[in-house]
C-alpha cells in the first residue's frame, strides 16, 4: 500500500483551509461551493458549467473540441476558447445517455454515443458547422425485449467498425459503422463497461464492471436479469477485466481486479493496462499477455482510510509515466508515478468538482468531466429557489502543476474533502468516560439504547416547513423559511409541526441524494457507488430499491455494521416492495378494509437483501402507494406492545412510511393532501407510542427524507426536513448547524457504538447540537389529522377541463415503484393541485425548468 509520508500529512492537517462554522449548501463566501455531502467544492483550472451531469468524454484528433457526454446527450467545448459551443441532446424517444460512451472517429468527422436505451448515435457537423444526430444505430438488449443500457465504445482505425459494451447482455457487440447493425455479439462478463483495442486491433480488453459469470458453489443475486456473484451481506463480490479475441470472437482470459472495474488506459507499448476499482478505490496494473494483475494500489488521499474515494477513471500523460485517476468520493484527481515497472506511487491529489466521473488529456492540460459540478445549482436569472433536478455539471481544464502546485493542491484537497474529520471519526474510544447521549468517538457509552430510523419520501424543507416563517401560521416566525413555497404546512402537516416546534427545528438539514435510487442508499448506506452517480441519462440498467448487489457500496448497510457488533436490527418496510394480491383492491377497498378490521385484502412482500429480510416484520407492508401509512403503523404498534410484554426492543429500528409521496391527482387515489395527512398521522402516532412506552427514557428517533426531489427550496434543491426525538433532544430550539443523511448515519452509529462504515459517514457533523445531556421524559401527544385520508381524486370526467389536464399528467405516471415519475410534471401537478390550476406556477422559484401549465403536454395516457 503506498502511503504519504505522515509528516507531510501533518503538515496538511496543520494549513487545512477554515471553513465556515454552519455552512449552506451553495456559494461559500470564502470562495468555491459547499455541496450536500460538507464538503466544499474549489477545482483547479478553468471551469466550464451547464445544465447536465457530464459522466465521459473525448477529444478531438486535432485537440480543438472536447466532446462531454451528460445524462441528456453531448456538450461540444471548444477547447482553446474553454467554452461551451453547443448542446445536443438527443433525439426525443431515443432516451438519455448511459454512464459511459462517447468516441471520436480518427478523421475527427463522428462522433458516437451511446444512449441509456438501445442505441448508439452517430453525430456529424452540419454545414452550419452545428454537430446534429445524423443516424442512430440499434443496439438490441437480451431477448430484444429490454434495453441493452449500452456503454464504452471502442472504435476500429478503418473506421467501419466499432465495438461496443452491452451491459445488460453481458456481452460485447460489434458494429458494422458503415451498414449501421450490429454483426456479431461476444460474451464477456457480467455488466461490461469500458473496452479497448490493442495496437493491432487482434485483441480487446473490456472491464466486467459486475465481476465473473457465477460457477456451481457460488452465491449469488440478481441484477438487471443477470445472476451475479455476491457476498453474505448480499453486496456484489466480484470484478474482472477480460481479454477478447476478435479473431476467434470470444473471451481469450479474465482476471480478477477490484470491484466495479470502471475506466481503463493502455500504455503506449500495450504491455500494462490501467483499470480503476471505483467500488474498492484501487487501481490494478495488469499485464495484458499474460493477464495477470501485477500490482493492486489503494489511491484514498491517506491509505488509512475507510473506504469512499470512488476511484472510477483513469488515463495516462502522452509519455506514459504519469496517471491520472478519478477519486469521485474526494472530489479530486489523483496523480500516480507509473514510470517503469514497479508499483505505482501516489504523488499528489488535484481539486476537481462535485464528483470527478472522467479524466482525459491533450499533453498539455488534464480535462475532468465533474459528474455533480456544484449540484442543484441551475438557477433562473430571476432571483429563485432550487430543486434537485437542477444539475449543474462542469468540465475543468488544467495545467499539470510542477511539484510545489502538486504539494499545494494536495493540502487543499486533504482540508476541502474534510479528510482531518474522517479520520478523528476513527479514533479509538478512551476508557472511563462518562455517558452522554453522542458519544465523541465510537465505543464510547451513550445514554440512548434505541435509535428508531425512520424513513419518508420526497419532501423539501419549504416545501413542508417553509411556513414556520410565516407571521400568520406562526406569530414568532422561526427558522429559514419561505412560505411561498409551502404547499403542505401546519394545515395538513399538525404532527411534523407539532415535533418539530417541542422538539428542534433543523432548518439548515440537507439530504446527500437527489432521487430514490441514490437517496435509499445514502440512508441505509451512508454512501453510493459509481452506477448511482452516473446512470442519470435513464435507469434502464438498474433503479435500485432493494434490488440489485451491484449497486451497493462495498463498506455495506447499516443492519450489517450493527449487527456485526451485537446490536440487534428490526425492519419495517424499508426497501420492501409489496404487492397487493387480492384482486382487484386498490387504495378505497384497502383503506375500507383496514378501516373494517376486515383483514381479507392481502399483500405480498419481497425484500431481495436477505440479511435484512431476516430481520423484517413480514407484515409490514413497503412500498405501495395503495396502503395507507397508518395501516403500517398499526403493525409496528402491535410489535411494539409485544417488545413492551417481554422487556426487549431492538436497538436499530427502521421504519417506512413512505405515503408522502403521493399520487398526483389520479383518479380514485388519496388527493395530495390526504397523502400527505395520512404520513403525518402515522409519524405522530408511531412517536406517541414510543413516548408512552417503557424504553422512551434510552430512545432516539431520527426522521428523515430519502431525497427531496418532489418540490422546491429558496436555499438549495437538497435542503430537506429532519426531525431528532428523545427525552434528550433540546426543547423548542432551532439548530441550524449544517447536517445531513449522512449526519445521521453517523450520528446513529456513534449512539450505538459502531465506527463509521466509509468515508462519508465519517466526515459528516454528528447531531451534538440537537442534543442535551439532561432528560426530559415528557410524552409526545399526537394531533389528529386536518385532512380525511381517504379524501379521493375525483374521476376525470367530472371534472373542468385545466383539472383533466393534471390528470392526464396523473396517469401517464408509473407509481408502481419509487419515483419512477416525471419530477417536473409531477412537481406542477402537486402545485396546482394544492393551490389552485389558476395560481401562477412559481417560475421564478423552480428554477431553469420553470414553466407553467401551459407548457406541458396535456395528452392523456396511461
Amino acid at each position: 500500500m503506498t502511503r504519504l509520508p505522515l509528516a507531510l500529512f501533518a503538515a496538511f492537517v496543520a494549513t487545512a483551509v477554515a471553513r465556515p462554522q454552519d455552512p449552506k449548501v451553495g456559494p461559500n463566501p470564502g470562495g468555491g461551493t459547499v455541496v450536500a455531502t460538507g464538503q466544499l467544492v474549489r477545482p483547479a483550472g478553468d471551469v466550464v458549467q451547464f445544465n447536465g451531469r457530464p459522466v465521459d468524454f473525448a477529444l478531438s484528433p486535432d485537440g480543438q473540441l472536447l466532446f462531454a457526454k451528460d445524462n441528456r446527450g453531448l456538450v461540444v467545448l471548444d477547447v482553446p476558447l474553454w467554452a461551451v459551443k453547443q448542446e445536443l441532446p438527443f433525439p426525443k424517444g431515443t432516451g438519455g445517455a448511459s454512464m459511459h460512451g462517447v468516441a471520436v472517429s480518427k478523421d475527427g468527422k463522428r462522433v458516437y454515443a451511446t444512449t441509456a436505451n438501445d442505441k448508439m448515435h452517430v453525430v456529424e457537423a452540419g454545414e452550419d458547422r452545428k454537430w446534429v444526430v445524423v443516424r442512430s444505430i440499434d443496439l438490441p438488449g437480451p431477448k430484444a425485449k429490454t434495453p441493452s443500457h449500452p456503454t464504452g465504445i471502442a472504435l476500429f482505425a478503418d473506421g467501419k467498425r466499432a465495438l461496443v459494451c452491452l451491459s445488460r447482455n453481458n456481452a460485447v457487440a460489434v458494429v458494422d459503422l458503415i451498414a449501421g447493425k450490429v454483426t456479431d455479439t461476444i460474451p464477456v462478463g457480467i455488466a461490461p463497461f469500458c473496452v479497448l483495442l490493442n495496437a493491432d486491433e487482434s485483441a480487446a480488453f473490456v472491464s466486467n464492471w459486475g465481476g465473473r459469470r457465477p460457477v456451481k458453489g457460488d452465491r449469488t443475486g440478481v441484477s438487471a436479469g443477470s445472476d451475479v456473484v455476491i457476498d453474505e451481506r448480499g453486496i456484489g463480490a466480484s470484478g474482472t477485466v477480460g481479454k477478447i479475441d476478435l479473431t476467434a470472437k470470444k473471451m481469450a482470459g479474465e482476471v480478477a481486479v477490484g470491484l466495479h472495474p470502471a475506466g481503463m488506459a493502455l500504455a503506449a507499448d500495450g504491455k500494462r493496462l490501467f483499470v480503476a476499482n471505483a467500488n474498492s478505490d484501487t487501481v490494478s496494473v495488469i499485464d495484458p499477455a499474460a493477464m495477470k494483475v501485477r500490482h493492486t494500489v489503494t489511491v484514498r488521499p491517506v491509505p488509512d482510510l475507510p473506504f469512499g474515494s470512488g476511484t472510477n477513471a483513469v488515463c495516462l500523460s502522452k509519455d506514459g509515466k504519469t496517471l491520472f485517476a478519478a477519486n469521485g468520493g474526494n472530489n479530486a484527481v489523483a496523480v500516480l508515478n507509473v514510470a517503469g515497472d514497479a508499483a505505482p506511487k501516489v504523488t499528489g491529489f488535484i481539486p476537481a468538482g462535485w464528483f470527478p466521473g472522467a479524466v482525459a488529456t491533450d499533453g498539455a492540460s488534464l480535462f475532468v468531466a465533474n459528474v455533480k459540478g456544484t449540484g442543484s445549482r441551475n438557477e433562473n436569472p430571476k432571483k429563485g429557489g432550487f430543486n434537485t433536478h437542477q444539475h449543474t455539471g462542469t468540465v475543468s481544464k488544467v495545467a499539470f502543476p510542477d511539484a510545489a502546485k502538486l504539494a499545494a493542491f494536495t493540502k487543499q484537497v486533504i482540508a476541502d474533502a474534510r479528510i482531518p474529520q474522517v479520520l478523528a471519526a476513527q479514533e479509538a474510544a478512551r476508557p472511563g468516560v462518562k455517558p452522554v447521549p453522542v458519544p465523541a468517538r465510537p465505543g464510547e457509552p451513550s445514554l440512548i439504547e434505541h435509535v428508531v430510523y425512520v424513513i419518508k419520501e420526497n419532501r423539501t424543507y419549504d416545501q413542508v416547513f417553509g411556513d414556520f416563517a410565516d407571521p400568520k401560521v406562526y406569530p414568532k416566525p422561526k427558522g429559514n423559511g419561505e412560505p411561498k413555497l409551502c404547499i403542505f404546512g401546519k394545515d395538513v402537516t399538525p404532527n411534523h409541526h407539532a415535533l418539530a416546534d417541542e422538539f428542534v427545528l433543523l432548518d439548515n438539514f440537507y439530504c446527500n441524494g437527489v432521487l430514490s435510487a441514490d437517496g435509499h442508499s445514502w440512508v441505509t448506506e451512508g454512501n453510493v457507488t459509481d452506477h448511482l452517480e452516473k446512470a442519470f441519462g435513464g435507469f434502464t440498467r438498474s433503479y435500485t430499491y432493494g434490488d440489485d448487489p451491484l449497486t451497493y457500496s462495498s463498506s455495506g448497510f447499516l443492519w450489517d455494521n450493527a449487527l456485526l457488533r451485537g446490536r440487534t436490527v428490526r425492519n419495517y418496510g424499508e426497501l420492501v416492495d409489496t404487492k397487493i394480491t387480492t384482486k382487484g383492491a386498490k387504495f378505497p377497498e384497502v383503506y375500507a378494509d383496514y378501516m373494517k378490521k376486515a383483514g381479507k385484502v392481502e399483500f405480498k412482500h419481497v425484500l431481495a437483501i436477505d440479511p435484512l429480510w431476516q430481520r423484517s416484520c413480514k407484515e409490514y407492508p413497503g412500498w405501495n402507494m395503495n396502503i395507507p401509512d397508518v395501516q403500517r403503523v398499526d403493525v409496528f404498534l402491535k410489535e411494539l406492545a409485544a417488545a413492551e410484554k417481554k422487556g426487549e426492543w431492538a436497538n436499530l429500528t427502521f421504519l417506512y412510511l413512505p405515503q408522502d409521496h403521493g399520487s398526483g391527482t389520479t383518479p380514485g387515489m388519496p388527493t395530495p393532501k390526504a397523502h400527505m395527512a395520512d404520513n403525518d398521522l402515522a409519524l405522530g402516532r408511531a412517536v406517541e407510542a414510543i413516548s408512552k412506552s417503557k424504553f422512551w427514557p434510552k430512545t432516539a428517533i431520527f426522521v428523515v427524507e430519502d431525497d427531496p426531489q418532489d418540490g422546491w427550496d429558496h436555499v438549495d434543491g437538497h435542503r430537506s426536513i429532519g426531525l431528532v426525538i428523545s427525552p434528550y433532544t433540546k426543547r423548542k430550539a432551532v439548530v441550524s448547524k449544517f447536517y445531513n443523511q449522512t449526519s445521521v448515519v453517523h450520528t446513529l452509529e456513534q449512539i450505538l457504538g459502531l465506527p463509521p462504515m466509509n468515508q462519508m459517514d465519517a466526515l459528516a457533523p454528528l447531531m451534538t447540537d440537537c442534543f442535551t445531556d439532561k432528560a426530559d421524559l415528557t410524552a409526545y401527544t399526537a394531533r389528529p389529522a386536518t385532512i380525511p385520508l381517504d379524501q379521493l381524486n375525483p374521476p376525470r370526467k367530472k371534472l373542468p377541463p385545466k383539472e383533466q389536464a393534471l390528470v392526464d399528467i396523473s396517469l401517464r405516471q408509473d407509481f408502481s415503484r419509487p419515483d419512477k415519475v416525471d419530477d417536473d410534471e409531477m412537481n406542477r401537478v402537486l402545485w396546482h393541485a394544492v393551490k389552485g390550476v389558476d395560481a401562477p406556477y412559481p417560475a421564478e422559484w423552480a428554477g431553469a425548468h420553470g414553466r407553467g401549465l401551459k407548457g406541458l403536454k396535456l395528452k392523456h395516457g396511461k
